[in-house]
């Protein structure tokens, strides 16, 4: 089963290029697809979807059929082969996942798609890396910020990073100048407020602000 866009090193640079991936744990999936379409209009391209949704799966199968043009579509969350392989059959172009599990790595790069496994320390980061992880999710970077980023990048520049957790619309660009290829944003992208009310131009405009502000990190 051949992944499309390019495989899964398209997807990696894909998801590099926007800068930023969206990460949804909503607990209303009927309103999925007008937040696509809302974080389409901000510029985000890439959007994971927790296993911790309801009915992700079908959901994720749901989304896959009607994708906006260039939008990259990911499973988080996903911590063993056997979910693995039922979100990539779903239609997943990326797995990502709070902890390093290498036989979810193996698995996703027999189907040709990318793999960014959850790492905390620097030995996990290398590990991840050596075991073939297209990005290592660096989690819950909220206890770490972004001096670590730096501070690991020195030894292992060849490791592409991504912190989730702790990163909010102020401090985005931290992140990016601090060495990160994209950054993972969940509840201050995906403001649940908004989203039960409906409010999708909350959505488009917050996602517009963090595409912005790693547009001006990178130059």
């Amino acid at each position: 089963m051949a992944n499309e866009q390019g495989g899964r090193a398209g997807i990696v640079r894909g998801v590099e290029e926007t800068g930023v991936v969206a990460v949804i744990r909503m607990k209303e999936p009927d309103k999925l697809r007008a937040v696509v379409d809302a974080l389409v209009d901000g510029g985000v391209r890439a959007l994971e979807v927790t296993m911790t949704v309801p009915g992700a799966v079908g959901l994720i199968e749901q989304l896959a059929k009607n994708l906006p043009a260039g939008f990259y579509l990911g499973a988080g969350t996903v911590l063993d082969p056997e979910t693995a392989r039922h979100v990539i059959l779903a239609g997943a172009q990326f797995l990502v996942a709070p902890v390093l599990n290498v036989d979810v790595i193996r698995l996703g790069h027999r189907y040709d798609v990318a793999v960014m496994p959850g790492c905390f320390s620097p030995t996990e980061i290398l590990t991840a890396w050596e075991a073939g992880a297209d990005v290592v999710k660096v989690f819950p970077a909220t206890a770490l910020g972004p001096g670590f980023f730096k501070d690991v990048r020195g030894p292992l520049p060849q490791v592409k990073m991504m912190p989730t957790g702790g990163v909010t619309l102020a401090n985005a660009g931290e992140w990016i100048k601090a060495g990160a290829v994209a950054i993972g944003v969940g509840t201050a992208l995906l403001d649940t407020k908004a989203i039960a009310a409906g409010d999708f131009t909350q959505i488009s405009a917050n996602a517009r602000q963090l595409i912005e502000s790693v547009k001006a990190a990178r130059a």
